[in-house]
């Protein structure tokens, strides 16, 4: 009598790349996007009721916080060539905790911009440094470790949203240093941990070589800099980041003054982004888990934004009913466009950087969300403004930057790595 034995799958901690460190710094992860959630939901509340500052000055002070900040990812990326990357890591945790801690000692408005702008260095540089880590510590399974930490990232941001919202019902002072100070009291504990993680082994120098007329040869390590063909790479990421504001910005606005859609349509959009996230980025990754792979995806990129952008513009083009069918349609099929983009962006971007100079490379690369940040609810609210003829041009403009990116990614890359099916640059 014969028997089968059905494969029984691993444990979840060996379905998660990276060994121990890697587990560990998905938790870290995860505080940060909790305390996150727990001040940059009341930051701008903060500023008014507890500093006592004006509308005009809460935003200027954003502005140039933002502005400073988009400094952080390439200096970030910088230091963690030079340095260890998990004392770089430790040392933006603590500095952006000193920072929030500042905000409490005054309230001079010069003085709150400084320290705002301070702070906003380490936060941008967060990313880059996260992405620099599970390069190297999850080697070819980067990507699938990528999109696990955007999942629980999401979920973090959710509960610390919501710790947020019950103490902005309080509305005291005091709620809202204690918002502050939990979030302060986050990178503090994440430091801890990344105490605890092992260095990372440093990547191999990368099979993947610039063209004659991206960057010239020499003996120094790559700059990025030089590099037209990585730092037009980078502007095409630039513009494909705008899902984030479109989502954040442009929607609500959009509800507001162009449809009859309700306005609580608005905040359950952002819910249901959340979720399709949490629900499906780690099983669309696998789509991009090798480079070849990640380029492919360009194709269903531009389909996805444009079907998004014109389900935005029909949405006010009718009664109630077409317009909240035509947004809930534009926010499920923009999420999957953010989805997909992240995951070519994060395999693309390190199969781009060579192993000499990887922190340097996406370093540049984190400028493409810093900057979106930065400028991208301003383009929005013009786009806004320009009504429903605005939304096909945004379409046209992604679909032709789909095609563009399409074409620099496959004269960048060799055949030799294009035919090494799952080991792919950077890997050691």
């Amino acid at each position: 009598m014969s028997s089968t034995t059905r494969p029984t799958r691993p444990p979840l901690k060996d379905r998660i790349p990276g060994g121990s460190d890697g587990r560990r710094m998905l938790v870290i992860g995860f505080i940060d996007k909790c305390g996150t959630g727990l001040w940059s939901t009341a930051m701008a509340l903060y500023f008014t009721y507890v500093t006592g500052l004006g509308l005009g000055q809460v935003g200027l002070l954003i502005a140039v916080s933002g502005a400073v900040g988009i400094a952080g990812a390439p200096l970030g990326g910088r230091l963690a060539d030079r340095f260890p990357l998990v004392r770089v890591i430790i040392g933006t945790q603590l500095l952006r905790a000193a920072a929030l801690l500042a905000l409490l000692t005054t309230d001079d408005y010069p003085l709150l911009v400084l320290i705002s702008a301070v702070g906003a260095l380490p936060d941008r540089a967060t990313n880059v440094l996260t992405k620099l880590y599970a390069a190297r510590v999850a080697g070819p399974d980067r990507v699938r470790y990528q999109a696990i930490n955007r999942t629980t990232s999401n979920i973090g941001w959710t509960l610390g949203g919501l710790g947020a919202a019950a103490a902005l019902a309080v509305g005291s002072t005091t709620a809202f240093q204690l918002l502050l100070v939990g979030d302060a009291l986050s990178y503090l504990v994440m430091a801890a941990l990344t105490l605890r993680c092992s260095e990372p082994p440093a990547p191999t120098p990368s099979r993947v070589v610039a063209t004659s007329t991206d960057a010239a040869p020499t003996a120094k390590p790559a700059s990025p800099w030089r590099d037209r063909g990585f730092l037009a790479f980078t502007a095409g990421d630039g513009v494909f980041f705008l899902h984030d504001s479109i989502l954040q910005v442009a929607l609500p606005l959009w509800i507001v003054h162009a449809t009859d859609a309700p306005v609580g349509l608005a905040p359950l959009l952002l819910v249901l982004n959340s979720a399709l996230v949490v629900i499906f980025q780690v099983p669309l990754s696998r789509f991009g888990a090798t480079t070849e792979a990640a380029r492919g995806l360009y194709t269903p990129l531009a389909a996805l934004f444009a079907i998004g952008t014109l389900a935005v513009a029909a949405s006010a083009l009718g009664g109630p009913t077409l317009s909240v069918t035509a947004l809930v349609t534009a926010a499920v099929v923009l999420t999957f466009a953010e989805m997909i983009h992240t995951i070519a962006s994060w395999e693309i971007s390190v199969a781009l950087a060579p192993g000499e100079a990887q922190g340097a490379y996406l370093g540049v690369h984190g400028l493409a969300q810093s900057t979106q940040r930065f400028a991208g609810p301003l383009l929005m609210t013009g786009l806004v403004a320009t009504g429903p003829l605005g939304w096909p041009f945004l379409g046209a403009a992604l679909v032709a930057t789909c095609a563009a990116q399409n074409r620099l990614v496959r004269r960048r890359l060799t055949k030799s790595s294009l035919s090494v099916p799952k080991v792919t640059v950077s890997e050691h």
